[in-house]
């Protein structure tokens, strides 16, 4: 079994509130889009300098995305961290608009991976709002990060590989501020993906809601 090639997109913007959400909610993909000869552009609104947990530095969790991002093979050159204060995002909406704006315009991306529309974190919210207002003529996937959803339509899932799947958690590695939080645990990463693999006859997959699709 095999998934359809997603051949009509080459240039992908992933948008993040903080640092690690893309490498949660979709980093095999990535992974495996990069493989593939894709051109991935990351774009994270926040390094969540204040809940950076001590003894580590401030800009710890900036480091570690640019550590994260190259393990899964992300050029340098498209990957963006920008400074909003965590959990006050809803403070900034029309900045971050603007950002998002800026970022259409200077990639002209193809696809857009963002927050799951009904993710109940604060600062995901106005990402994922943000970002359908931003590009509503474009393709848009949710990523699902699951110990924040109430609910979750599993309506598109990518098909990744033991390669994928392990770049997956070796950038999770990188996050050394979070490696006591749960769901950077190694069962529930290659849990999560083995289950929806199951769910479509397939070794291991990602699983995605389908915003807006334009074929």
């Amino acid at each position: 079994m095999g998934g359809i090639q997603v051949h009509a997109f080459h240039k992908i913007l992933v948008l993040s509130a903080h640092t690690d959400n893309i490498e949660l909610g979709c980093g095999a993909t990535v992974n495996k889009w990069i493989n593939e000869g894709k051109e991935v552009h990351y774009l994270a609104f926040s390094a969540a300098e204040e809940s950076v947990p001590y003894p580590f530095p401030k800009d710890q969790l900036r480091k570690e995305a640019f550590q994260s991002t190259a393990v899964l093979g992300i050029n340098e050159q498209n990957i963006q961290v920008l400074k909003y204060p965590v959990r006050r995002f809803s403070e900034y909406r029309q900045h971050i608009l603007d950002d998002m704006v800026k970022a259409k315009t200077q990639i002209q991306p193809d696809l857009i991976i963002l927050p799951c529309l009904k993710d109940v974190h604060q600062d995901h919210q106005v990402v994922s709002m943000e970002g359908i207002r931003a590009f509503k003529n474009h393709s848009i996937l949710a990523y699902e990060l699951p110990w924040n959803l109430y609910s979750f339509k599993n309506m598109c899932y990518s098909l990744v590989d033991d390669v994928h799947k392990d770049h997956k958690y070796k950038t999770l590695q990188c996050y050394k501020t979070q490696e006591n939080r749960p769901y950077f645990n190694k069962d529930f990463i290659y849990g999560l993906a083995k289950m929806r693999g199951v769910q479509v006859n397939y070794a291991y997959a990602e699983c995605f809601e389908m915003v807006r699709w334009i074929i």
